[in-house]
């Protein structure tokens, strides 16, 4: 039963229009381009937490520290705010990497997805091309 499955689901893929193909190759695509987005933004986050680190570091564990949560300014102690500011910065290296993780397995779909369906883009379409000039010459 499982080669009447694959065949079943070969004869399907077939079927698939090329505006499917193309529509569903975008959506991958734009799905990368979505991860690769907010990575960027969550590493910049993370850098600005390190260097709120490395500054709070070597201060008096009792100096004064502000803060802000959910747009309001609060007052604590640098003792108060180091941890949360490390814990902060631990949670976003743990989803950076939860999110590259998925990244890559999305890039490689949208790769196998690519290769399957024999897409070019323009770039690659015009490259073929122009090798191709030569190669009659």
């Amino acid at each position: 039963s499982n080669q009447i499955k694959s065949n079943q689901i070969m004869s399907e893929d077939k079927s698939i229009d090329e505006r499917a193909v193309i529509s569903k190759y975008n959506e991958l695509q734009s799905e990368c381009n979505n991860f690769i987005t907010k990575i960027t933004e969550l590493e910049q986050d993370r850098n600005e937490h390190q260097l709120v680190e490395e500054t709070l570091k070597p201060l008096d564990p009792k100096r004064r520290a502000f803060r802000l949560v959910g747009g309001i300014l609060v007052e604590r102690t640098v003792e108060e705010v180091l941890p949360s500011v490390l814990e902060n910065m631990q949670n976003m290296d743990k989803l950076i990497e939860t999110l590259t993780q998925t990244l890559k397995k999305k890039q490689k779909e949208t790769m196998e997805w690519k290769l399957k369906y024999n897409i070019r883009t323009a770039e690659e379409a015009e490259a073929m091309r122009k090798q191709q000039m030569v190669n009659n010459k």
